[in-house]
């Protein structure tokens, strides 16, 4: 048996207990792991300096090594995030439904923990806690791989949670970090030992994660959101929105990649929207629409395109119409907003647009597990089975039905001795 595999097994059996662990005990360790990071931050932002140095030094490109640094700012975050956790609601153990069979056999659905999770993530060392501390709260283990221009982050953050937790009663084994591509590998083929995998990264890593193993996935691929400026939009709105959407912070999974604008209004508005833009040095790609209003913007080569950087599409439409069908086809299913004064028209496009994450009148960077009061998030997904959107606490939880009887046996229903009641119970 392989080191990794080893560890797998023991975060298996860590998960048997940690299912059932005590709420208060479970936010007991998450506040010991808060504090802990404040107290040893400096070790924290030594190792961080280390990765940065190594990132410069091998020209990673600037929007990734945004994502690597860990500063006070980033910890300061990731410590009111584990606070946050501690004043939400446990997920496990809550009764989802009670329906009673017969007058001395009932039935519950009751929420659970998952299990284990095989986590893969990008370069950012504070989804590393993020990540921990919802498989915490939520009874799971999990097996994490963060990138490998963060390895030294990543390795001291990891042994803060797994002291500081274990120190409290978390099982010793409910976290463990891997650090080689032979660790994912293995990991794949482990289905006796994880129970769902979450990948983060490109599309063809993802692919290649679902092509590659037997376990579950939950994720998304891409990002690739948009930004619908309707004719009856308050033109200002729409300017800050487009303005915040794309460059608040360029590159993450939610910021807008292509800005859809009405023809109707395309010849005044483009103009100002490049200004607003331009002067965030956005980079304008844009549909030959586009290029007779704005001449200087770039072609776009492909619609579905995740940018992660200071650059944006932009492609005039003729309405609500062909938005929808725009964003349903070339979009990934993760976030869309739309900026409109027409309710009826926003509430169509809310309806029709296929994504886990649809806006109107506000920033497409709202679609966030924190801002929407998950504590954190472990990722975005934009599947449809399981979970969907941004994944907190209530993704990481599936159920179990439980009945409880009094000698009940199937034959005195099959005979007709006994029927079934099946009322629901409140």
């Amino acid at each position: 048996m392989t080191d990794f595999e080893m560890r797998a097994q023991a975060a298996k059996q860590a998960s048997f207990e940690m299912a059932v662990l005590p709420t208060k005990l479970k936010d007991e360790a998450l506040l010991a792991i808060a504090q802990a990071l404040l107290d040893r931050k400096e070790e924290i932002f030594s190792a961080n300096a280390i990765d940065l140095k190594n990132a410069e030094e091998s020209d990673l490109p600037m929007p990734l090594q945004k994502r690597l640094r860990f500063d006070e700012h980033k910890l300061n975050d990731v410590v009111a995030g584990l606070k946050s956790l501690t004043t939400l609601e446990d997920p496990v153990g809550r009764e989802l439904m009670k329906t009673e069979l017969d007058n001395d056999l009932v039935l519950t659905r009751v929420s659970c923990p998952i299990g284990v999770l095989g986590i893969i993530f990008e370069s950012r060392p504070d989804a590393l806690v993020q990540i921990a501390s919802l498989a915490l709260k939520s009874g799971n283990a999990c097996c994490m791989k963060g990138g490998s221009e963060a390895v030294n982050s990543n390795r001291i953050l990891f042994q803060i949670i797994e002291q500081a937790s274990v120190s409290v009663g978390v099982p010793k084994g409910w976290i463990t970090l891997m650090e080689s591509r032979s660790d994912v590998a293995e990991m794949l083929l482990l289905d006796q030992y994880i129970d769902l995998i979450i990948p983060r990264g490109s599309n063809a890593f993802v692919q290649y994660i679902m092509q590659h193993s037997s376990i579950p996935v939950m994720g998304h691929a891409d990002g690739v959101c948009h930004l619908y400026i309707h004719e009856k939009a308050d033109r200002d709105m729409a300017l800050k929105i487009a303005v915040d959407s794309k460059t608040q912070y360029v590159a993450v999974c939610n910021a807008c990649e292509t800005i859809l604008v009405d023809a109707s209004i395309a010849k005044e508005f483009l103009p100002e929207l490049a200004f607003s833009l331009r002067e965030k040095n956005v980079e304008i790609h844009g549909c030959e629409k586009t290029k007779e209003i704005l001449p200087d913007v770039l072609p776009v080569e492909e619609w579905h395109h995740e940018y992660l950087d200071y650059k944006v599409s932009i492609k005039i439409v003729s309405g609500p119409d062909e938005a929808i069908a725009h964003i349903n086809k070339y979009g990934s299913g993760h976030t869309e907003s739309i900026v409109t004064t027409d309710p009826a028209v926003a509430e169509d496009f809310l309806n029709r647009a296929s994504s886990g994450n649809v806006f109107w009148n506000c920033s497409t960077r709202f679609s966030d597990g924190f801002r929407y009061g998950f504590g954190a998030e472990v990722g975005i997904s934009t599947s449809k089975l399981h979970a969907r959107g941004p994944v907190g606490l209530e993704g990481l939880v599936t159920y179990k039905y439980k009945i409880r009887g009094n000698g009940n046996i199937v034959a005195d229903y099959a005979e007709g001795r006994r029927t079934f009641t099946h009322k629901h119970i409140k």
